[in-house]
């Protein structure tokens, strides 16, 4: 059975479903980037070859995910807090959602304010998956 997210059409449908969102294809991959091609800043990316989505989290979820089959540190980041979920990891598609809609938010926090006003993202909510001020996602 294939899990909607990892399927192209699947990723880039939900994805341009959060606001200020533009897609990419760079690295071999479909890249979602908040705040635009050029300015934006990555938050999301579908290998278009190998069936693994990758996304910012919080260093607590990055400890909770990584302990998951399927699930590991992405490839070429050069922090930790970048992971890789393989489309057999034994992660809900909720929870996964969750996590790319958290990773939007993470992105989105870092872009200046200014722009966040102009995109129309200045509002986004606070906590989310993996953060301290939220419950960890379902089992």
């Amino acid at each position: 059975m294939t899990r909607e997210l990892f399927t192209r059409p699947g990723f880039e449908a939900f994805v341009l479903g959060l606001p200020a969102v533009t897609l990419v294809e760079q690295w071999g991959s479909s890249v979602a980037k908040v705040g635009g091609q050029s300015g934006g800043k990555v938050f999301a990316q579908s290998a278009l070859t190998d069936g693994h989505i990758s996304f910012k989290v919080s260093e607590l979820a990055f400890e909770g995910l990584t302990s998951f089959a399927g699930i590991g540190q992405a490839a070429y980041s050069a922090k930790r807090q970048w992971v890789s979920v393989a489309a057999d990891a034994d992660l809900s598609e909720a929870d996964l959602q969750a996590y790319i809609v958290e990773a939007h938010r993470i992105i989105a926090g870092k872009l200046t304010r200014k722009l966040r006003l102009e995109l129309g993202i200045d509002d986004l909510p606070r906590g989310g998956p993996g953060t301290a001020s939220a419950a960890p996602p379902a089992d």
